[in-house]
């Protein structure tokens, strides 16, 4: 965006010199230089500290790795990549052979001990049991019990579903493929169907006049020439470069580490994103633009550069 102001102003002067047939000497070109330094300076300084901007802003979405609560092979996958789901619809199921033959043999061994507790029952009402007999054939009927249900939760578990609404990308996962419950090792990934949240990434001194409310504007590559109002909706409190978790290595100095950037989270509020937000994928790429509530006409130049920028998506697609 510098790059941008430096060229209109190098054009302006191009066709001040032209239009009005100014010499090019030692004394106009100079101050030509020294004027645009001073003016850009000066508009960059301003501009950055009461409508700050970000190259680098993205929107973002929740996945949910899809793990089985046990382990099998998979016998079917009905699902289809991207297909919109309920809660509740099967995405995949799981051999329930071995685990109805488990339920089968502890159900035999559950009547078993039902059997052998009634047993003991009559003979201490006869007077020929022992209390001891009795606890122990108590405790053994509520285990198989207790068994049976975690069997039972197991069987259930053999199909499993869609967690809440939303899709599965990239399905991958076909009959015959080992399903697992290591959490290293996902057989699906899930998206929620709860929209994406558009984050711009701002350096740390554009916070100087920032808060929550303040009007934003959004310009997407996917989307040349178009940008989109909003507004600041919260800034995270914290960045990654200084988060800390216990281990067994103290913290010392290894040398310069990047300073960071603040994500800053906004709601694109334009009634007319929502006829691109549906041809726009996840993880779009993008530029942000946020206004203070001080210096508004620096604030209208900043808005000409962003629709520039959003312009300039036309010739380079792919910077």
């Amino acid at each position: 965006m510098d790059l941008l102001l430096i060229l209109t102003y190098a054009a302006f002067c191009i066709a001040l010199f032209k239009i009005f047939r100014i010499p090019l000497n030692k004394w106009t070109v100079p101050t030509a230089v020294l004027g645009g330094v001073v003016l850009i300076g000066a508009l960059i300084f301003t501009m950055n500290y009461n409508h700050p901007y970000s190259e680098v802003a993205r929107s973002y979405f929740v996945s949910v790795p899809v793990i089985p609560v046990v382990s099998g092979l998979v016998v079917e996958v009905p699902v289809q990549s991207n297909q919109l789901l309920a809660k509740g619809d099967v995405l995949f199921r799981i051999d329930p052979t071995p685990f109805e033959n488990r339920m089968k043999s502890i159900k035999a061994q559950l009547v078993a001990a039902k059997g052998d507790l009634y047993r003991i029952r009559e003979l201490i009402r006869r007077n020929f049991g022992t209390q001891r007999e009795l606890e122990a054939a108590i405790a053994r009927t509520d285990d198989l019990q207790a068994q049976l249900a975690n069997a039972q939760f197991e069987l259930d578990n053999t199909v499993v579903r869609a967690p809440s609404k939303g899709f599965v990308t990239h399905v991958a996962l076909r009959p015959g493929v080992m399903a697992t419950k290591l959490p290293l090792r996902p057989s699906m990934i899930f998206i929620p169907d709860e929209g994406q949240y558009f984050a711009a990434w701002m350096r740390q001194n554009s916070l100087l006049r920032l808060s929550v409310g303040d009007e934003a504007e959004v310009a997407f590559d996917g989307i040349p020439g178009k940008v989109f109002e909003g507004r600041v909706k919260s800034v995270i409190a914290v960045i990654a470069e200084g988060q800390v978790q216990p281990s067994g290595t103290l913290i010392g100095f290894t040398g310069s580490p990047p300073a960071g950037r603040v994500p800053v989270i906004i709601e694109i509020t334009d009634p007319d994103y929502a006829q691109y937000s549906k041809q726009m994928p996840g993880g779009s790429y993008g530029q942000a633009a946020l206004y203070s509530k001080h210096f508004h006409h620096i604030a209208a130049m900043r808005k000409i550069l962003l629709r520039m920028s959003a312009w300039m998506n036309y010739i380079f697609p792919f910077h």
